[in-house]
């Protein structure tokens, strides 16, 4: 009894441990979205981003209904100095044409195709970015996913971000207004659950960073072994970022977020993509084994439970309320992060809400059940460490 005893009242403390810590979280990604997003446009430049030539990198592979149109947002940047490299895997790939359609209509633009990739290591990406890579005329290299679309001024935000210390800005992931319920659950987590762990990590100091849109230092990322060093892993990201870092540089998160716009999205792709991700946070960072204990109704269940442990409140009341809170917090955060008015309705919100935090727990024990990845036209067995290896069909 008293072995089972201190036991529930380790589950107990934990319970509190965790309030503190999740709405601690709560806090910080609201505060700093309000503070620090969507700032009106200064009209003082830092000395550096007027200097700075920007490589822009672009992974394509395939073409959906958004691509050109989210590509043609790249050439119309307001910024002086900068070129555009489109790097395409398969001389027969569709997005040639969209390319080569985008460099006769803006002739004035510097830009260049690469076809063909460069085949250094199991990441697809890194693959195909090789050649834009070894041909980049700049000093910094933005590489940025296909599916985004940028406002005339958002390198210009990144590049004033870039100060003498920083050697990385990232820009926080959300999504476009697009039709469907889909894109509305899409919406929902990149601007609640998502962007709640990702600023709070980047506010405590931890690095968190996403490859979707990324300003780097190329001769940083050149004294780590360049594009190469990372081809091993999947999540080149993570393992690029931690190689900034490790060099003593800063981070720094830009005022405009990195839209997302793909023209292809179903329920299902926004499933298979969660479970990806758990599966590489699992395999690079142990501690993801804890992740499911900061969603919403698991984290309601153990603080709802060791309330009633300690002062006998109703356990369902706590964790109703919880939830409600919870609920309450997360409609404002995507508010502020979207920074104007959302496209759909509090019903909707709510529903797709509901939905999104009912499937986190799915979605983990799915990643947990089978250690490979199918991403782009490979499957790949992950390794602990974050390297993975290819599975070909014999």
């Amino acid at each position: 009894m008293a072995v089972l005893d201190l036991a529930m009242q380790g589950l107990a403390v934990f319970g509190f441990i965790l309030f503190f810590v999740l709405w601690l979280m709560h806090l910080m990604s609201i505060i700093y979205v309000r503070l620090h997003l969507h700032k009106k446009k200064s009209e003082v430049k830092q000395p550096f981003a007027q200097l700075a030539g920007v490589s822009l990198l672009k992974p394509l592979k395939g073409v959906d209904p958004n691509l050109i149109s989210n590509l043609e947002t790249f050439f119309t940047l307001d910024y002086a100095k900068y070129e555009i490299l489109l790097c395409v895997q398969d001389k027969d790939d569709p997005a040639v044409d969209v390319c080569k359609k985008l460099l006769g209509k803006y002739p004035n633009v510097d830009a260049r195709l690469f076809i063909g990739g460069k085949k250094v290591g199991i990441n697809p990406k890194i693959n195909n970015l090789m050649p834009g890579y070894e041909g980049a005329k700049y000093g910094l290299v933005w590489i940025c996913d296909s599916g985004i679309r940028v406002k005339p001024d958002t390198l210009m935000d990144m590049t004033n971000q870039m100060t003498e210390k920083v050697g990385l800005v990232h820009g926080l992931p959300y999504v476009a207004d697009r039709q469907g319920f889909a894109a509305t659950l899409e919406q929902v987590y990149f601007g609640t659950s998502h962007p709640r762990s990702y600023i709070s990590a980047n506010v405590t100091g931890i690095k968190c960073v996403t490859g979707m849109s990324c300003l780097m230092r190329k001769d940083v990322l050149d004294q780590a072994g360049g594009l190469v060093a990372f081809a091993q892993y999947i999540a080149e990201d993570y393992f690029m970022a931690k190689a900034i870092a490790d060099r003593g540089w800063k981070f720094s998160m830009a005022t405009q977020v990195a839209l997302q716009n793909s023209g292809s999205y179903s329920i299902g792709q926004f499933q298979s993509r969660m479970i990806r991700w758990t599966k590489l946070r699992i395999n690079m960072l142990p501690g993801t084994v804890l992740e499911p204990v900061s969603e919403c109704f698991l984290a309601s269940l153990i603080i709802g439970w060791a309330a009633h442990h300690v002062f006998r409140w109703d356990m369902m009341v706590f964790f109703m309320c919880h939830c409600l809170a919870w609920f309450i917090s997360d409609y404002i955060q995507l508010t502020g992060i979207q920074g104007g008015p959302l496209c759909f309705s509090k019903l909707d919100f709510a529903v797709a809400w509901f939905i999104r935090e009912s499937m986190a727990v799915q979605i983990f024990l799915s990643a947990l059940w089978d250690p490979t990845i199918s991403w782009r036209t490979g499957r790949y067995r992950l390794r602990c460490g974050g390297t993975a290896e290819e599975i070909l069909d014999v």
